[in-house]
């Protein structure tokens, strides 16, 4: 049998400098990817889109609180509504409206995904506003009967409102400080430009009226009896 033609030495060299070619050719993808992902990370950062990605997670965190303390009024309500029944015969319709306002708040709910939404916030706001002009309204007129204020359920019930109240106008004061901070880098140069790329848009802060009432105490006063429990802190 005829022996086979050794394989061409000239073959052989060429396929190698193909394969290194290859080999250097992906290396140099490899490190060109890396060099744009730093690159587009750097940039990122330089334009403001961590600093607006952490401002946005500060707001979700404040509006949560603010949520977490208004349905802790939310579910003092009935407590309250049943400890007062039985003495308050007369004013059923406080009654009634502090019933109706504490229902309207549960129907009316935002996310933190909605807080772009100026309505959607409005709306919420005007909610709750209602239910604490209510409230106000009962505990001023339980000041008629003081076999009310005697009760020691009512009392209690007192001193965690008021209490609840305080931790409203503490969350409030935080959102109102976050979103500030939000809109600022959403606003200006050159987080605009992130921001309309990412389609990260300004938040609805509470209204003028309610700014003001953040920096002040809650309306909502109990007994004037100086022996009456402090307010939870």
């Amino acid at each position: 049998m005829a022996a086979l033609p050794a394989p061409c030495p000239v073959g052989r060299g060429a396929y190698a400098m193909f394969q290194d070619r290859n080999h250097e050719t992906m290396n140099i993808s490899r490190w060109l990817g890396l060099s744009l992902v730093v690159l587009a990370a750097s940039v990122l950062s330089g334009c403001g889109y961590n600093s607006i990605q952490a401002a946005d997670e500060q707001v979700k965190a404040a509006w949560s609180e603010v949520l977490n303390q208004y349905q802790r009024r939310a579910d003092l309500v009935p407590q309250l509504v049943k400890a007062v029944d039985a003495y308050m015969t007369h004013e059923r319709a406080v009654l009634t409206q502090v019933t109706e306002a504490r229902s309207r708040v549960g129907s009316v709910q935002i996310t933190a995904d909605q807080l772009e939404d100026p309505a959607a916030v409005q709306r919420f706001q005007e909610a709750q506003g209602q239910l604490t002009s209510a409230l106000s309204r009962l505990i001023a007129v339980s000041e008629n009967y003081p076999q009310l204020k005697a009760d020691g359920l009512f009392r209690d019930l007192q001193v965690q409102l008021e209490g609840t109240e305080n931790r409203i106008s503490v969350a409030r004061g935080r959102y109102v400080q976050s979103v500030q901070a939000y809109n600022v880098l959403v606003r200006q140069f050159p987080g605009v430009i992130t921001a309309k790329i990412f389609g990260y848009a300004p938040k609805a802060n509470f209204g003028v009226a309610d700014e003001a009432a953040v920096s002040r105490p809650p309306e909502i006063r109990f007994s004037n009896d100086a022996s009456a429990p402090k307010p939870a802190q």
